[in-house]
């Protein structure tokens, strides 16, 4: 019962030590005083500072455009997030390992930008080469002849199934 006072005279000499410890352990790493003023200012300049950079970053990013030119006219398109080409253009990149152009095929030729994925030749939809058809249908089970031809008295008419009367509802309780 003298552990539940709050005043250090109803505690024992080991209960004030782990209260006195509990208090310390509840302040630790918090800063009091001046040092908690520096630390609030330093913490607002450095948000002002990274605000300021993440904005300007945004809008030389947004202004970033496609290095390629076609027919002597450049490629007026967003370049891709860290490069200097756009998507349609993203294979002239030297430096860049995620876009392969696809193969086509003899037909067609195509150089869209695939990414490149787990297969050796990547290719576009178009020119996707789909397995080997794994759905093998169903063959057509042969109905008897007996029951195709199932006589048709069996089966009422639309005159039939309508009531020839209206019987009023009672319910009873």
């Amino acid at each position: 019962g003298s552990s539940l006072l709050t005043g250090p005279e109803g505690l024992m000499a080991k209960e004030r030590e782990n209260l006195k410890r509990l208090k310390c352990l509840r302040r630790y790493r918090q800063r009091y005083g001046v040092e908690a003023l520096l630390h609030r200012q330093l913490k607002e300049r450095r948000m002002l500072a990274t605000d300021g950079a993440a904005q300007q970053a945004h809008t030389t990013r947004s202004s970033q455009r496609c290095l390629a030119f076609v027919d002597d006219v450049r490629c007026s398109n967003q370049s891709l997030p860290m490069t200097r080409h756009c998507l349609t253009h993203i294979c002239q990149d030297t430096n860049q390992t995620l876009f392969k152009p696809c193969q086509g095929s003899e037909e067609v030729p195509c150089n869209k930008p695939v990414p490149v994925s787990l297969s050796e030749d990547p290719c576009c939809p178009l020119h996707l080469r789909l397995p080997l058809q794994m759905y093998v249908p169903e063959q057509v089970l042969a109905v008897p002849e007996e029951l195709e031809a199932a006589p048709t008295d069996l089966y009422l008419s639309a005159a039939e199934l309508q009531p020839t009367e209206s019987l009023p509802l009672e319910f009873s309780d």
